[in-house]
C-alpha cells in the first residue's frame, strides 16, 4: 500500500496531466539529483532511458517497473539501446568486496556476455532462493554410489554385472513398462570415474547456470537432457541399460559452450580459449570411454550393452533448448516464438519415443537381454 502511495505521489510530481509520459526535463532532473533510494544497478538504468529517448519524453510504466525490480521493458529496452555508455566503472574495479559478492560476481562474468547485464544480476542478487537443485541430485547421486558400493563391496559397478543390474534405479529396455527408470538412471553410476566426472561438471558448470538462471529453468535443462538420453537409448540402441546422470550434465555444458561461443567477444571470463578447448577434450574423451565400452570385446555379449546415446542426446538438447535458455535471462521463455517451436519439437519427440517403446520392440523382433 505504502509502495503504491509513493508511485502515486510520483507520478503526480512528474507527470501532473496524467498523459503517462514524463518530460525528459523533469526525468533527468530525478536522475541528477538521486532523490529516491536507487541502487547503482537501477541508476545506470535510468541513465540509459535518458540517453535513448527521442521524443522528449519517458514512459511512467517504465519507470516504475524498473524501480520495482522487474526485468521488464524498461530494462529491455535500456540493453537493447547501443549507444548508451555506462555512467560507472565497469563491475571487476568494484573494491571492498566480501568473500561472497567476489564469488557472485565471478559468476556474472563466468555466465553473462553483457557487462549491464552483469551489474544488474550483482546488485540483485539475494542468494533466495539458493542454487540448491543441482547440489542435491550431485549428493543424491554420490549417496547412491556409496550404498550399492558398500552392498555389493564393489566399487567399480559395471552394468554388466548382474547385482547391479538389479536395482530398480536401472534403465534396462525389459523394465521400460516402469517409467520412473527413464529419470532414475541418472542417479546410477558404473564407477568412481565417471561419478567423478559427472559431479565435478554439474557442480563447476550447474552451480553457477543455477545461479543466475534461476532453480526452473536449470532443472528444466537438466532433467530434459536426463529424458531425452534415456529415450533416444530405447530408440536407436535398443539392446542397451542406462546408467549415469551424463544426458543432464551434457546439455549443461554443451549449452554454456554454445552460450560462450554466440557470445565470444562480450564474455569476459578468464582464459575462455584454453578452457573451452580443455571442456571439450573432457567431453569428447568421456564419450570416447562410453564407445568403447559399448563395442569392446571383454563385454559378454550375451549381457546387456552400455551405450553412448545419451551423451549425443543430452548435448543436442543443451544447444537446442539450453541456448535458448541461457540467452534470455532478461526475457521472460513464453513469450518467444522460438522457445515454444523447441518445446513443440521436444513433445513430438517424446511422444514418437513413447509410440516406439509401445509397439516397435515387438515389430522389429528385437531380442532383449532377459531384465535380471
Amino acid at each position: 500500500m505504502m509502495k503504491q502511495l509513493k508511485a502515486h505521489l510520483l507520478q503526480r510530481e512528474l507527470d501532473p496531466e496524467n498523459t503517462g509520459f514524463i518530460p525528459v526535463e523533469n526525468f533527468t532532473s530525478l536522475v541528477e539529483h538521486h532523490e529516491l533510494q536507487l541502487d547503482p544497478s537501477k541508476l545506470d538504468m535510468l541513465f540509459a532511458l535518458v540517453q535513448c529517448n527521442e521524443d522528449g519524453q519517458v514512459c511512467y510504466q517504465e519507470l516504475i517497473e524498473l524501480m520495482s525490480s522487474k526485468r521488464s521493458s524498461s530494462f529491455r529496452r535500456a540493453i537493447a539501446n547501443g549507444r548508451r555508455t555506462l555512467q560507472r566503472e565497469i563491475l571487476l574495479d568494484e573494491t571492498g568486496l566480501g568473500l561472497y559478492k567476489r564469488f557472485v560476481r565471478y559468476v556474472a562474468y563466468e555466465i553473462l556476455p553483457c557487462e549491464t547485464d552483469r551489474r544488474w544480476y550483482f546488485h540483485q542478487n539475494r542468494l533466495c532462493p539458493p542454487p540448491v537443485f543441482i547440489a542435491v541430485v550431485t549428493i543424491i547421486q554420490i549417496i547412491v554410489f556409496m550404498c550399492y558400493g558398500i552392498m555389493l563391496n564393489k566399487w567399480v559397478l559395471q552394468t554388466y554385472q548382474p547385482d547391479f543390474m538389479k536395482s530398480p534405479l536401472v534403465y534396462h529396455p525389459g523394465h521400460r513398462a516402469q517409467v520412473w527408470r527413464f529419470f532414475s538412471y541418472m542417479f546410477m553410476h558404473v564407477g568412481l570415474e565417471q561419478l567423478g566426472f559427472n559431479a565435478l561438471l554439474q557442480l563447476m558448470i550447474g552451480v553457477p547456470l543455477e545461479m543466475v538462471h534461476g532453480i526452473l529453468r536449470i532443472s528444466l535443462l537438466y532433467m530434459a537432457g536426463v529424458l531425452a538420453g534415456s529415450l533416444t537409448v530405447s530408440i536407436t540402441d535398443m539392446r542397451a541399460p542406462v546408467v549415469g546422470g551424463s544426458g543432464g550434465v551434457y546439455a549443461l555444458c554443451s549449452a554454456h559452450l554454445a552460450n560462450v561461443v554466440m557470445n565470444w567477444a562480450g564474455m569476459r571470463c578468464p582464459y575462455k580459449l584454453l578452457r573451452m578447448i580443455l571442456a571439450l577434450v573432457c567431453m569428447s574423451s568421456e564419450v570416447g570411454r562410453a564407445v568403447w565400452l559399448r563395442f569392446s570385446p571383454p563385454l559378454p555379449s550375451s549381457g546387456p550393452q552400455p551405450s553412448f546415446m545419451a551423451h549425443l542426446s543430452g548435448a543436442v538438447v543443451g544447444i537446442s533448448m539450453g541456448l535458448l535458455i541461457l540467452r534470455s535471462y532478461e526475457e521472460s521463455l513464453q513469450k518467444q516464438c522460438s522457445w515454444w517451436v523447441i518445446v513443440f519439437s521436444f513433445i513430438t519427440f517424446l511422444l514418437f519415443a513413447i509410440f516406439w517403446n509401445i509397439f516397435a520392440y515387438e515389430l522389429l523382433g528385437v531380442q532383449i537381454p532377459p531384465p535380471p
